[in-house]
């Protein structure tokens, strides 16, 4: 047996961060995708629904997260908080799922990282029972990286109503970076009814840094050229009209969702009124600044 394998039978050197509230239908399958590593994190919000004796079950070490309503928010408390053992730190939600096989990637990305601090994986999205190829995909997010190097940006001070963990926050890291060639499994949407639920909440986030955005009440400084470009590109579209169709218009023909079939055609048009509702809630909140 080469070195390399053999140190595969030992658990990855990397501790896993599973930040949850009421996640028993989700947990035992992203906790079975990880049990390879040799630290696992759930940071839980006091879930009522059998979480937290799944995850002992599991031999997950479970902290609980007490929010404040503003910030810090779930991921960057457990990054800042959080006992790790080891120097390498990768982030998961409850819904994500790790194919088999990805603890030889992660081992041998950690093993030979060198100078890279972090690492990109790419998302499938499962949506009505299909993995949606074109809409959303491919979807990259920073998740494996030195945890010493690695925070979320802070987008606003302000109270969002959008929950305690973070929405769309960038994880901000100064050093070099490379892909991971495993990918996740995303289950975010069980459900229409969910889906909706969810992004009922992230349109109060989105509406809520919109409106500080544009009132320059926002201050954080944002490193790495390809997150101030996606930076810059949502500030041009908060000013374009008929933002709705055009998020339509965006999933449905730019990413090509239309070949995704019936399914595409619902995702982008839900993503259609996701938009409005972050439209219209942007001007609630102006209009009740002006009237203070």
């Amino acid at each position: 047996m080469s070195g390399f394998a053999a140190a595969m039978s030992a658990p990855v050197p990397v501790s896993i961060i599973i930040p949850i509230m009421n996640e028993a239908a989700n947990l035992p399958r992203c906790l079975d995708c990880v049990k390879w590593a040799d630290e696992i994190f759930v940071v839980d919000s006091h879930s009522t629904d059998g979480s937290i004796e799944i995850a002992q079950q599991h031999e997950a070490k479970v902290v609980q997260f007490e929010f404040n309503g503003t910030w810090p928010k779930k991921k960057n408390w457990a990054l800042e908080h959080l006992p790790f053992r080891n120097e390498w730190a990768f982030i998961l939600d409850a819904d994500e799922v790790l194919p088999p096989g990805a603890e030889v990637e992660f081992g041998k990305a950690i093993a030979e990282a060198g100078d890279v601090v972090g690492y990109w994986i790419n998302r499938r999205f499962m949506f009505m029972g299909q993995w949606l190829r074109h809409a959303y995909y491919p979807n990259w997010n920073l998740r494996l990286f030195r945890h010493a190097r690695g925070r979320y940006e802070k987008l606003t001070d302000a109270p969002t109503d959008s929950g305690d963990n973070e929405v769309h926050e960038h994880v901000l890291i100064n050093g070099r970076t490379a892909k991971l060639q495993v990918e996740i499994d995303h289950y975010a949407f069980p459900s229409i009814d969910v889906f909706i639920e969810k992004h009922n909440r992230y349109s109060n986030w989105e509406a809520r840094v919109a409106v500080d955005a544009l009132h320059n009440l926002n201050s954080e400084e944002i490193s790495g050229p390809s997150v101030r470009r996606r930076r810059k590109l949502k500030r041009l579209s908060r000013r374009m009209p008929f933002r709705p169709l055009l998020r339509f218009l965006y999933v449905y023909i730019w990413q090509k969702g239309f070949l995704d079939g019936v399914e595409g055609y619902y995702f982008a048009r839900l993503h259609g009124f996701y938009e409005l509702l972050s439209v219209v809630k942007r001007r609630e909140l102006l209009k009740r600044r002006r009237v203070r």
